[in-house]
């Protein structure tokens, strides 16, 4: 599969999806024990709930299974390896880089693994970042802290800078642990590699909070967030239900897709109201969250809302927000909007409120993992070494169906998941909260 090939529907095609790049043929023995993995890609068959538009119902791919070869293409004491962290923080960043240092270098003998500071800067010799050396020793006890030993940033760095950067360091294989963004950083990086007919293998990890990496139906750390949120949401539950007409309202992470906000508030059942970015809602009038927040608390005397940071823009206008590093369009502040119109509606109303907001955002997002991502993240770091070694490149390691897998850095850069609102999901939401919130037609310009 070229780097620029585009995948449609129509392209779901056994060869297409199985087919991952190789920087070279594999023909070095393995010093890792087996049983070995088939490089004969298994069959999924797949619908739209799982994978949207990418996925006709009934449609079926073939894809490569994660895991160790017989033959290599790297000669492991030859190798020097290369981490790199971007975007923001997430729950289980530090487990990934740790089981990709443990399986490099205990399980291949590789000949050093580097880490790159500060994200994509760290390759830019004008920003003057150092590079660390990454041993067994020095990540033995990584799993137990959140965030991520090599710091991280924002924002693109040119492709050419990096390239040279891995020639001078004479890193063989580099691996991206990041969002959509970065994975898109890496597709840019493979591309250059290939146009100077380099052997460097780029290998993703795909991480995101927001759970919105295209075709992975629940990316590292998310687990470990949603607990973190479910906690904040019992204690909003606990102010709203100790004061006459208490309302807890939390924002949670998610810019343009609401799967924290929808999984933390199934895991409870104690939410009322939840805003996301996908399910335009509106404030005022028949269904309007204002007068359905009246209805609530005339009937309970108390009520939770939550809101993802990417609800509601429609209500806020457009105006100069600009975008971030990363490129993307900064968003109005939906808390403390929701908290002043709330306010305002009830003291217009003569309805005396109690109103407690809560912003736990970077908080959940620098928790340590717990122990289910903990797995996840073990299996992700070695599975994208075994890649790795055998020669595969341009791809990302991924968990799919229960399965990991290789999937193709084209595939899961070509849009961003987002939670569908006309599923069986979205519907349980509904179902857990009993709220009955019109939705709105979004303006065309949002």
């Amino acid at each position: 599969m070229s780097e620029n090939q585009v995948l449609s529907p129509s392209d779901f095609d056994p060869v297409a999806f199985g087919c991952i790049d190789h920087v070279g043929a594999a023909r070095v023995p393995t010093p890792v024990p087996g049983p070995y993995i088939s490089d004969e890609p298994r069959s999924f068959f797949l619908d739209e709930d799982y994978c949207g538009k990418d996925a006709p119902n009934g449609a079926s791919v073939f894809l490569e299974a994660a895991g160790p070869r017989g033959k290599l293409y790297y000669d492991p004491r030859k190798v020097k390896c290369a981490i790199v962290t971007c975007g923001g923080l997430c729950p289980g960043i530090n487990d990934v880089i740790r089981a990709i240092v443990m399986q490099a270098c205990h399980g291949y003998g590789v000949a050093s693994v580097l880490g790159i500071r500060y994200g994509l800067e760290g390759f830019i010799p004008a920003c003057r970042h150092d590079i660390m050396e990454l041993t067994p020793r020095l990540v033995s006890d990584l799993h137990s802290f959140g965030g991520t030993v090599l710091g991280s940033s924002r924002g693109p760095q040119d492709p050419g800078e990096i390239v040279d950067a891995l020639e001078r360091l004479n890193v063989s294989m580099l691996f991206v642990i990041g969002g959509d963004g970065s994975m898109k950083a890496a597709s840019s990086i493979w591309g250059e590699v290939s146009r100077r007919g380099l052997h460097i293998s780029v290998i993703g990890i795909p991480k995101t909070i927001d759970n919105d990496i295209n075709f992975i139906s629940q990316s590292f750390g998310f687990d470990s967030a949603v607990d973190t949120a479910a906690t904040v949401l019992r204690c909003a539950h606990t102010e709203a239900i100790g004061t006459h007409n208490g309302v807890g309202l939390v924002k949670l992470m998610g810019r343009e897709s609401g799967f924290i906000a929808a999984q933390a508030t199934l895991s409870l059942g104690i939410v009322n109201f939840v805003l996301i970015p996908e399910a335009p809602f509106a404030l005022e009038g028949e269904g309007g969250l204002l007068p359905e927040l009246e209805k609530r608390l005339e009937q309970r005397d108390h009520a939770v809302i939550v809101a993802a940071e990417g609800a509601g823009q429609h209500l806020m206008g457009e105006g100069e927000r600009g975008t971030d590093p990363s490129g993307n369009p900064r968003l109005h502040d939906v808390g403390a909007f929701l908290q002043n119109r709330i306010k305002e509606h009830f003291a217009r109303r003569g309805i005396p409120l109690n109103l407690k907001y809560i912003d736990p955002s970077y908080i959940i997002r620098s928790v340590p993992a717990n122990s289910n991502d903990r797995v996840y993240c073990g299996f992700l770091g070695r599975h994208a070494v075994h890649a790795a070694m055998s020669g595969r490149t341009n791809m990302v390691v991924a968990k799919f169906f229960d399965h990991f897998v290789h999937l193709p850095l084209p595939l899961v850069t070509r849009r961003r998941r987002r939670l569908d609102v006309r599923g069986n999901y979205w519907r349980s939401v509904l179902e857990s909260t009993g709220q009955r919130l019109s939705m709105v037609q979004e303006p065309a310009s949002a």
